[in-house]
């Protein structure tokens, strides 16, 4: 196992791709963290399937927004485990509307998760892993981060901003042997998309040239490559993973 004795954090790790991941980085031997922060019952279910299947898990509950729960989190992790050496930033939510009449709360709350988030906890990670010399972030963007989306102004702005931060991340880490990439999944089968209608997931898949979407397994199997040994030179890269809908 590439990852054995090698300690993860997975944010927003409880549900759909979340938890898909988990059970990926679980697979390649490591200790996994699984951050939630509103859904304790789905963080336990994830918890069992990785310790069922033979794995090692724990939860660990904090607000990627909020910079103190971070930083507090990230330092129980350190201490119980001894390092935190891999970094997945997945925990994203949207408040979609129009331009025109989007909330500034829900501007803020948007960019304060999906982006500041990100920066929060690789900020409060990099400590261990420059430390050790050694170390693996991916941070999870999305289509929609590239081609933009009307509705989604506040989603696609923190979701391109993350596309900037892995890039600059790369360029600094690197000399300490920190790999950091990203990954940018296009319509993939989760809680979200299940409760669009059956008309609008018909429109999407027309618009995808593989005519399907995607699982969170996918996601998960490209997470699994940039932190894997074969992705030892690879840094500072989104990896697509959309079925050709943005080329």
């Amino acid at each position: 196992m590439s990852l054995t004795g090698k300690t993860a954090l997975v944010t927003g790790g409880s549900r759909g791709i979340g938890r898909a991941i988990c059970h990926r980085v679980s697979a390649l031997g490591a200790h996994v963290y699984i951050n939630y922060v509103s859904n304790p019952a789905a963080a336990e279910e994830t918890k069992k399937m990785i310790q069922d299947a033979g794995g090692r898990a724990d939860i660990i509950c904090f607000n990627v927004a909020d910079g103190e729960q971070v930083q507090e989190a990230l330092k129980q992790i350190v201490t119980e485990a001894g390092s935190l050496d891999v970094l997945v930033n997945n925990a994203g939510i949207t408040r979609d509307g129009l331009l025109a009449r989007m909330k500034e709360s829900d501007w803020d709350l948007v960019i304060d998760t999906n982006l500041k988030g990100a920066f929060l906890c690789a900020k409060a990670a990099s400590r261990s892993m420059m430390k050790n010399k050694w170390g693996r972030i991916v941070n999870i963007t999305s289509v929609i981060g590239f081609s933009g989306n009307a509705g989604q102004i506040n989603y696609a702005a923190a979701k391109a901003g993350l596309v900037g931060l892995t890039k600059s991340m790369a360029r600094e880490f690197a000399s300490r042997n920190i790999t950091v990439n990203g990954v940018a999944p296009g319509y993939i089968v989760t809680d979200m998309t299940s409760s669009l209608s059956e008309e609008i997931q018909e429109k999407i898949k027309r618009e995808i040239p593989l005519a399907a979407l995607g699982t969170p397994e996918d996601v998960a199997g490209a997470v699994a490559y940039l932190l894997g040994h074969d992705a030892r030179y690879v840094t500072g890269q989104v990896l697509h993973v959309n079925g050709g809908m943005y080329m």
